[in-house]
């Protein structure tokens, strides 16, 4: 198996931003509260904003680095496979992190939990559709 880790670790950074800007933005439009991760991971670090944002980009990178192991035993379109995959890492934040956090299981809200999960579903797909769709790796091609 082949993982290329640069493309996984862009592939994290990209999918971060898109769930971060969905939590931010549209999560409100949606009716729903503001979601920002590195806000409550700051809030778990004394309130270091920095540590938020790193620990936040920190775990996005490591998820896709995830996804770029199993990519291929997943079925359907980059994308596809991506949100499939985002379900993980959305069940790992809701049955075990939120609680931790203080916010109990799923959120303590259906509202809350069903725009997580659009939010880690297009984690997903964008981490399946920049790590699935990138040029081919030319070191492993014979000339």
């Amino acid at each position: 198996m082949n993982v290329n880790y640069l493309k996984a670790i862009i592939a994290g950074i990209v999918g971060t931003a898109v769930m971060t800007a969905v939590g931010v933005y549209v999560a409100p439009m949606m009716g729903i509260a503001k979601m920002n991760p590195a806000d409550m991971l700051a809030g778990q670090m004394g309130g270091n904003m920095m540590m938020g944002w790193a620990g936040h980009f920190m775990i996005g990178i490591v998820f896709a680095v995830g996804y770029a192991y199993m990519a291929k035993s997943l079925p359907g379109a980059p994308w596809m496979r991506g949100a499939l995959f985002g379900i993980v890492p959305w069940l790992l934040a809701q049955v075990a992190v939120m609680p931790m956090m203080g916010m109990g299981v799923f959120s303590g809200s259906m509202a809350m939990a069903g725009g997580s999960l659009i939010g880690h579903l297009m984690y997903g797909a964008t981490v399946g559709m920049v790590y699935g769709s990138s040029a081919p790796d030319l070191r492993h091609t014979h000339t």
